[in-house]
């Protein structure tokens, strides 16, 4: 007897509208395709699916052909990897709604990682003021993370993820079985974004993955898709409190800010988001043991599992003082001051600007150019 596959539903509560997170093992398997899954959401005939150059060999004829007929579908295929991340990339988004003579009624399907998502994104809110959009994430950091909420946006070369908007997508689509075509590199990354939920909400989350990472990094898709839905779950309660992130949605950027440093001094895409997460909450959890919060063995303990995960634990060569005017162009910095997530313990974050400076000089001088 052929054991049943792993499928699940969450919903989001956001301000604007509730939408689902449809969680399954393989699509194609339940005889309900990407394509016959989200069509009931689009809303309108006319669909624009943005994808790009890695992703649309993959799984972009049968989600065309299939939705082609119910719909007017056209393709805007871009450029792979972070560096394109970025206002020409938009402005091709822009170019195929305008050529296609596309109204307020087409739907964007972001059929991509974290990239496509957060420039579809991106355009459908800012394309005649907003128009909807349907999340189908292809990757695992993006299946945990950044599809869900309603962040969109683009990088600047100043500082990541600086221009954008909120804005919620009518439903996400993660289907464990397109893992089967990511890179291992890409799965690390994925694989850190479901530590750091782990870190910042649940010890008790921590203990299951030191015990299912092993399974997780072999590709066991119903493990994969149960952290997933834990995930994803942390993600909406999340959400339904601070949408806007004026309040505990921060905590959600456990690593990020010297993460962002990272990828923004060494070129966008030359370290993956993930790769640069990971080595920022290490530096994020030795800041967070020198202001006392965190024991030598806590810190032991997020050194491991992150090399479990086959993640980096230790930052690129950076001067400290560019690194410091690096994390100054940071979202979280407010009034001038850099604030920063950091961890009371394992599974209690918090945001703070409550730290000796000279402290986070030294976490960053540790690892100084």
């Amino acid at each position: 007897m052929t054991a049943s596959l792993f499928h699940d539903r969450l919903t989001v509560h956001a301000q604007s509208h509730d939408y689902p997170i449809v969680i399954t093992e393989d699509a194609e398997a339940e005889n309900s395709s990407m394509a016959k899954q989200i069509a009931p959401y689009i809303s309108g005939r006319q669909v624009l699916i943005v994808t790009n150059d890695t992703v649309a060999p993959l799984y972009l004829k049968a989600l065309e052909d299939e939705l082609a007929e119910q719909f007017t579908v056209k393709v805007c295929v871009l450029p792979d990897g972070e560096q394109y991340k970025n206002q020409q990339s938009i402005d091709k988004i822009y170019d195929a709604l305008m050529t296609e003579h596309f109204n307020r009624d087409v739907t964007l399907i972001a059929l991509g990682g974290g990239v496509i998502g957060d420039m579809t994104g991106f355009a459908a809110a800012s394309f005649m003021r907003g128009v909807n959009f349907i999340q189908i994430p292809t990757t695992l950091l993006s299946q945990v993370d950044s599809s869900v909420g309603g962040k969109t946006g683009i990088n600047h070369a100043q500082g990541k993820n600086m221009i954008g908007a909120f804005w919620q997508p009518q439903m996400v689509l993660a289907d464990m079985s397109t893992l089967k075509t990511l890179p291992a590199r890409e799965l690390s990354a994925g694989v850190a974004e479901i530590i750091k939920y782990a870190l910042i909400m649940d010890d008790a989350f921590l203990v299951w993955l030191e015990e299912n990472l092993p399974a997780m990094m072999a590709l066991d898709l119903a493990v994969l898709g149960e952290a997933v839905k834990r995930c994803c779950q942390y993600k909406a309660d999340v959400v339904a409190q601070d949408e806007r992130e004026s309040g505990v949605r921060a905590l959600l950027n456990f690593g990020h800010t010297f993460g962002h440093v990272i990828e923004t001094h060494q070129g966008y895409g030359n370290w993956l988001h993930g790769e640069a997460v990971a080595a920022g909450m290490m530096q994020a959890a030795e800041l967070s043991q020198k202001i006392g919060w965190l024991t030598h063995d806590d810190v032991a303990r997020i050194r491991r599992v992150l090399i479990l995960g086959n993640l980096p634990i230790t930052p690129p060569a950076i001067d400290a003082q560019t690194a410091l005017n690096l994390m100054g162009h940071d979202k979280k910095v407010k009034h001038g001051q850099i604030r920063l997530i950091l961890l009371k313990s394992i599974g209690s974050a918090v945001l703070t600007n409550d730290f000796d400076s000279a402290l986070l000089s030294e976490v960053l001088s540790q690892h100084s150019a």
